[in-house]
């Protein structure tokens, strides 16, 4: 019985501590969109570098975490299918969602320029091949793989998912861009709900990151 209780104990205390650095990463993913996209912080640097950078520290923190997570790339044809047909559905939702967002909101068009403006002045084949292999896929290893498994293991698949969606949206309200926060809370209810019925991260991070090129690069919605 003292053994049971015992474990019982440092289950208990292990998963307290798991749950504290798990707050205190998400501190340091929020700093780093703050240094980003505030308009206080972001004219000191280049903004892709800076992104590419985060996105570093991200994939470093989430590995250090969990190990487990690269056993969550489980490569197939049906995988690499449904990542590339999850960014081509994101597309569309959000072409019929820009147009709906014009009609309603005066300011919507010139926040989606604001968004943008951050690739003018740069080489966009560096801002693609950033956003599809380092940025894209460094946010579903942190975002999916690590917090929203973390909290998958604290309270369950749907708290897990309704928490990690709301963080990742509200990240970037320090853009002070409604139009870049409600873009994220979009995306994060698609990847989150990937992620919730699909623990697989491949379609997750194809998906992820083939959208950013699409709709930044590719087949901007302008």
């Amino acid at each position: 019985g003292s053994d049971i209780q015992f474990v019982a104990i440092y289950i208990k205390f292990y998963r307290r501590v798991i749950m504290k650095k798990l707050t205190l990463n998400i501190l340091v993913a929020s700093v780093l969109w703050f240094f980003m996209f505030s308009p206080w912080t972001k004219g000191y640097f280049n903004f892709w570098i800076a992104m590419t950078i985060s996105a570093i520290i991200l994939i470093t923190i989430s590995l250090s975490q969990r190990k487990e997570i690269l056993k969550q790339f489980k490569f197939n044809w049906i995988s690499i299918g449904l990542g590339l047909l999850g960014a081509a559905f994101l597309w569309v939702v959000f072409y019929i969602g820009e147009f709906f967002a014009t009609w309603i909101f005066d300011f919507a068009r010139t926040q989606v320029d604001n968004i943008y403006a951050m690739k003018d002045g740069q080489d966009k084949m560096l801002i693609g091949l950033g956003l599809l292999f380092i940025i894209g896929p460094a946010e579903e290893i942190f975002w999916r793989g690590y917090v929203q498994q973390s909290f998958i293991n604290k309270y369950g698949e749907w708290k897990a998912f309704i928490f990690t969606t709301l963080i990742y949206s509200l990240v970037h309200i320090w853009s002070l861009n409604f139009i870049l926060v409600m873009a994220a809370l979009v995306c994060g209810i698609f990847w989150g709900l990937m992620y919730r019925y699909n623990k697989n991260l491949v379609p997750l991070v194809i998906s992820h990151a083939v959208w950013d090129v699409a709709v930044f690069i590719l087949f901007p919605i302008m």
